[in-house]
């Protein structure tokens, strides 16, 4: 078997997760699904899951992936010693194909956004400039162009590779992610953007919050890379004195300062041309955004500077999608790095290529589909950790943790039985949305709970505990 590569340092590590959470999802995603969801309102409810989920549900991942010391699959495997676990491992990997297909798409508008900002390619006509290049034979060159870039950084391997593209791309992003904020507050008419995007309104969020819930969950799981087991597969090049604890409210931290800063350029900028930032959903970024820099001086350099941030911060997200179906083809067949990146990549071409020719296809697998692939597989991951391995999943957490060991009974608690209701609750959300059914909010609670319970005694009757 191919030698395992491995972090060169726990910065490294730090950083390459980071970066995975902190791209797409925070620049494009969230700022658009922000404000078709109320805008502070959005942001109250998606801060509250990012502390009440996301850490712990991330801290879970970091502890089964250090556990196990491989890829989701051979992880898995090792860890429960069961036929289910190798079947959940092959679902994390299908996840992050199927998350990467969509997401060299967007990353090949960025791509070619990034391109032609200097001459302004766009600004006349930013909505039929959108339209023409985001589906058919450019969307589908444009989005090769991207994969290749992605490929080319996992085919050094780790050390060599992902961790040194993002100790200098993560950094870049940050940097030039706070310039641009400093920026629009220098221009007119942002106050009302301003409002929408920070000022809190109860009563919007009460009357919406089942509605909000839904699409808040799922950018939470979505911005964290939580579910797919990418974080699992960076987290077992770990070393053992590494504290996950700490690691994880870094990452997190930091993850969620990237994307706070994204609403703070997109929607100030988008008030501030008087236009409605809940409109155009996944190409709202491009133009919505394209008419902002079209009228401003110097419009070109700043286009330029905001989409390089945003193509920095998508490789580093993509990187760590490709990585885990690379690294599982190594861990678990022997195949060289090399070969498993081409071979993988070859097929995110070709499933990529399909979203970026049918627009209707691409946003039920960006939206929905992605939501719901998610929250199964954090609600698995949950279940290992907290029901399975419990006493396990306690030792990986104090290794290393130094005084946050306290936290880790708390921790076992929270990811037992408070996460696995939440998660079956947004994933209902997500399902009664889908298919018309009006469950309430009581319904899906009740619903959420006993599902809880049922799955906990199933597990603990197939595994004796």
């Amino acid at each position: 078997m191919a030698t395992r590569d491995s972090w060169v340092s726990n910065l490294g590590f730090v950083l390459a997760a980071v970066g995975s959470a902190a791209g797409l999802g925070n620049i494009w995603r969230f700022p658009w699904l922000t404000a078709e969801n109320g805008g502070s309102a959005f942001l109250v409810m998606y801060l509250l899951l990012i502390i009440g989920v996301g850490v712990p549900g991330l801290l879970a991942e970091f502890v089964l992936g250090r556990r196990g010391k491989q890829t989701p699959t051979g992880a898995l495997r090792s860890l429960i010693g069961s036929p289910e676990g190798p079947a959940l491992g092959s679902f994390n990997v299908v996840t992050t194909i199927v998350m990467l297909s969509f997401y060299s798409v967007v990353g090949g508008w960025i791509l070619r956004y990034t391109l032609v900002s200097p001459v302004g390619a766009y600004f006349g006509q930013p909505a039929q400039y959108f339209g023409q290049m985001s589906y058919g034979l450019q969307a589908v060159g444009f989005h090769l162009a991207f994969l290749a870039i992605i490929a080319a950084i996992v085919f050094f391997g780790v050390s060599r590779g992902i961790e040194r593209v993002s100790k200098v791309m993560l950094p870049a992003v940050v940097v030039l992610l706070i310039g641009l904020a400093a920026w629009t507050m220098t221009q007119p008419d942002t106050a009302a953007g301003y409002a929408f995007y920070l000022g809190f309104d109860g009563e919007y969020l009460a009357a919406n919050f089942v509605s909000i819930l839904g699409p808040a969950a799922g950018q939470a799981l979505f911005t964290l890379s939580l579910g797919a087991g990418a974080m699992l597969t960076y987290a077992s090049y770990l070393e053992d004195d590494a504290s996950l604890p700490r690691a994880t409210l870094v990452i997190a931290i930091s993850n969620t300062v990237i994307g706070v800063l994204a609403g703070l350029i997109v929607i100030p900028l988008l008030f501030s041309q008087g236009i409605d930032p809940g409109q155009g959903g996944p190409g709202a970024l491009f133009v919505a955004l394209a008419s902002v820099f079209g009228s401003l001086p110097g419009g070109a350099v700043v286009a330029t500077v905001f989409f390089a941030t945003v193509l920095l911060a998508a490789v580093t997200s993509g990187i760590s999608l490709l990585e885990t179906p690379v690294a599982t083809l190594v861990d678990e067949y022997g195949v060289s790095r090399r070969r498993a990146t081409v071979g993988v990549s070859l097929l995110i071409a070709v499933t990529g290529g399909g979203l970026a020719l049918a627009s209707s296809v691409f946003r039920f697998v960006s939206g929905p589909l992605v939501d719901i692939m998610l929250s199964v597989g954090l609600f698995a991951f949950l279940a290992i950790a907290g029901w399975i391995l419990r006493t396990e999943a306690i030792e990986e957490f104090s290794a290393g943790a130094g005084r946050l060991d306290a936290l880790a009974t708390p921790w076992v608690m929270t990811v037992s039985w408070v996460l696995p209701v939440v998660v079956l609750f947004s994933l209902l959300s997500t399902f009664t949305s889908l298919a018309g059914i009006s469950l309430g909010l009581n319904g899906r609670a009740v619903v959420a709970i006993t599902g809880t319970i049922v799955c906990r005694i199933a597990v603990a009757s197939a595994t004796g505990d």
